[in-house]
């Protein structure tokens, strides 16, 4: 739906750290779907365990993250330069399944409610459509100058 270039225009994060390679679906204030291909060419893997490659889990974390900020910053009409969205809170958040090399995960991002400019939102992570990671986060939004 949205192509790399995209991505990098609502969310401020790049290589190595842009956990974000596609956009599956969008819906302005309400939900996005983002897709995440894991490789064994990531440098994680190098320590995250050799021998037995797992993604680590607040690297999941961070993808729900790096789609939050999608979905507010395109919801609100893109990344300003000067706003940045702050992770407040990680809540609930319980992992079923480890998520190894060869995965695609795929987040979605539902909007609870808007508190202000800050959102809390529910999370779901899923690999093969089985649930890999859930929970909830909140993001404070800030005008920097």
């Amino acid at each position: 739906m949205f192509n790399i270039k995209e991505i990098m225009e609502n969310v401020p994060h790049r290589y190595p750290f842009l956990l974000i390679d596609r956009i599956i679906d969008f819906k302005k204030d309400e939900y996005v779907t983002v897709l995440k291909n894991i490789s064994i060419n990531e440098a994680q893997f190098q320590g995250h365990f050799p021998g037995n490659p797992i993604f680590p889990g607040v690297y999941i974390i961070e993808n729900m993250a790096q789609a939050s900020c999608f979905l507010l910053a395109k919801s609100s009409g893109g990344l300003n330069q000067n706003t940045v969205y702050y992770l407040g809170k990680v809540n609930k958040i319980s992992f079923m399944k480890p998520v190894t090399p060869g995965d695609q995960l795929v987040t979605t991002i539902t909007v609870i409610k808007f508190l202000g400019r800050n959102a809390a939102v529910q999370a779901k992570s899923t690999v093969d459509g089985k649930t890999v990671a859930k929970g909830e986060l909140m993001f404070g939004v800030s005008e920097e100058s």
